[in-house]
């Protein structure tokens, strides 16, 4: 559900997502860019989520007339991107993402409950 209104909206799986984007791409956005050009992208998105949160939760402020709540469109942002370059390398994320859980769960089972620093 939306938080501003009673409406329910469907939730989108990673399959979802990667479905609407590439329809996007190959409706609105004529085609994907190029591999490294989406790489270039996702670098300067995730710089965008860096500025945003050394200003929200570290010791830089914001300019005057930049806007504060921005946080939730620049990772959007970031995923948009990181779905685009999924798709055009056919890297289906869920399965990718499953695997990747696996795989830190097996390596780091006991690794961080016996690091002190988290303690």
């Amino acid at each position: 559900m939306n938080s501003a209104s009673s409406t329910p909206e469907k939730r989108l799986t990673l399959d979802d997502a990667q479905l609407v984007i590439d329809q996007w791409i190959n409706s609105v956005g004529v085609r994907y860019f190029s591999e490294l050009t989406n790489l270039a992208q996702l670098i300067e998105e995730v710089g965008e989520v860096a500025r945003v949160m050394s200003r929200t939760f570290g010791d830089q402020s914001f300019k005057p007339g930049e806007s504060q709540d921005t946080l939730a469109d620049e990772l959007a942002d970031v995923l948009f991107v990181l779905l685009c370059i999924a798709n055009q390398t056919h890297v289906n994320l869920t399965d990718a993402l499953q695997k990747n859980i696996a795989k830190k769960t097996q390596r780091d089972a006991n690794r961080h409950q016996n690091n002190e620093k988290l303690r």
